[in-house]
């Protein structure tokens, strides 16, 4: 199937022409999210390098948060905590999903059992559509409420003609594969009639392979120096599956065109949303799954870019902005930390729905960070991922790990580059107690297991890791 027949496939797309709209309707949502995507890499957080007109725009007209972090930094549990609120041990994905479980005849559906934001939503009329990546189980079939559902089942795979699932036909399309999301997002967009939506578009982009850009996206790229890469020696537990990317000019230059492909492509989704006349209708929310280090810390990848797996800031920090005219003012810079989890009760909240009454949720709306009111006090973050849990707070994050592994605690005010472990440090012992009481008592509130048994909190297939040879 071709671009031109996806976008035939409507009948607003025929038309082509603005939709008449009622004089007031609920707030519309778009939600944006990349993949692998760290906040560092976008010119509205400082890379000027990578281009990024469109969500640079978006930025500048609404409220760009500068501590926001993924509970998890791997793809498919931290898409499980936007969705529910809750943390891994208690929506039961650690890590990534397996083809195996993520799609086909013996997939699961790891949403079941859970309460999503998506269903309620669905439940107060809103028609919801999806395009992009699930990675959450039973990929190819819509589920939570969507309606509309136009994916690539599984974490990753070609950019190049890729294989769709468009509300359950297989068929592949010619051409790139973010462009090819895109124009899924418009034809929801061109089908949504007077019925108020909500537009999940989760892009593949950046996430590998670096096989494959359209030159338009790799040409800004033919004499950059890549300033925004450190070029750090590699780490002794860099993943080997990603050692070959450091130093690798190709590796940089790949990972930016694939972000100003994406870029290109949020601006084609609002040009539409232009077009239409509900852009003031319409909250736009950017954001990521979890980070990435492109040589940070001597490390290629993310949360399972070292093994033992890290929590590093570039693994976790992640790009997050609000933008909708009629209640966010725009330039703001929100320094409050917040997390994925906080999503859940944020996106109802500003659409004016509560959230379940459920202890497991860690959550707060950070709503008023953005509209002028009361901000909670909110000191602490937490992280799982596996064998690891975390807890940050403003200027320390304590990392712990499993008997097998060793734990970490970072000043992040002494040394925000997070290269000296301090938790052997008489120094610290005080505080280091006190996160370690915090932590334990933490997630046995919310229910979860203890850390060592975090092998019982999940059915998945779980992935094998392995570190580089040492030379």
């Amino acid at each position: 199937m071709t671009r031109r027949e996806l976008l035939a496939a409507s009948a607003g797309t025929l038309a082509g022409a603005p939709l008449a709209r009622p004089a007031t309707r609920k707030t519309n949502v778009i939600m944006f999210m990349t993949d692998d995507h760290g906040a560092w890499a976008m010119g509205a957080y400082g890379c000027k390098e990578i281009q990024t007109p469109n969500l640079d725009k978006l930025a500048s007209g609404g409220a760009r948060f500068t501590r926001a972090f993924a509970s998890t930094p791997v793809c498919s549990p931290s898409r499980m905590t936007y969705m529910t609120g809750k943390l891994p041990s208690l929506h039961g994905v650690q890590d990534w999903l397996v083809p195996e479980d993520a799609f086909g005849e013996k997939s699961i559906r790891f949403l079941d059992g859970h309460t999503t934001y998506a269903e309620i939503l669905a439940r107060n009329g809103y028609k919801l559509g999806m395009c992009g990546k699930w990675h959450m189980g039973d990929d190819d079939k819509a589920q939570r409420g969507f309606t509309y559902w136009h994916t690539v089942p599984g974490g990753g795979g070609t950019y190049k003609d890729a294989e769709f699932v468009t509300n359950g036909k297989k068929r592949v399309i010619e051409g790139y594969k973010t462009d090819r999301v895109a124009d899924g997002a418009i034809d929801f967009l061109n089908q949504v009639g007077e019925q108020p939506f909500y537009l999940l578009v989760p892009f593949y982009a950046p996430h590998t392979p670096f096989s494959y850009q359209p030159d338009e996206y790799r040409k800004p790229y033919a004499d950059s120096k890549f300033t925004c890469f450190p070029d750090a020696p590699m780490h002794d537990w860099q993943n080997a599956g990603l050692a070959t990317h450091h130093g690798n000019r190709d590796s940089k230059l790949a990972y930016s065109a694939l972000i100003t492909g994406m870029d290109h492509n949020v601006g084609r989704i609002l040009q539409r949303l232009d077009e239409m006349k509900l852009r003031e209708d319409t909250l736009i929310v950017f954001t990521a799954d979890q980070g990435w280090n492109a040589g940070h810390h001597g490390v290629w990848g993310k949360g399972n870019g070292t093994w033992p797996l890290n929590m590093y800031e570039e693994s976790l920090r992640v790009p997050l902005i609000w933008n909708h005219a009629k209640r966010i003012k725009p330039g703001q810079v929100v320094p409050a930390m917040v997390s994925s989890y906080d999503y859940f009760p944020t996106i109802l909240d500003y659409l004016g729905m509560s959230k379940p009454k459920d202890a497991k949720l860690l959550g707060q709306s950070y709503v008023p960070a953005m509209t002028g009111g009361k901000v909670a006090a909110r000191r602490r973050l937490y992280f799982e991922y596996e064998f690891v849990r975390g807890v940050r707070t403003e200027n320390l994050k304590y990392i712990e790990r499993t008997k097998e592994w060793p734990s970490e605690l970072f000043d992040l005010e002494a040394d925000p580059g997070e290269s000296k472990n301090v938790i052997a440090d008489a120094g610290y012992a005080k505080q280091l107690a006190e996160l370690r009481a915090d932590l334990k008592g933490t997630f046995q509130r919310v229910g979860a297991l203890p850390i060592e048994d975090w092998r019982g909190t999940t059915r998945q297939k779980l992935t094998v890791y392995r570190q580089r040879e040492k030379r």
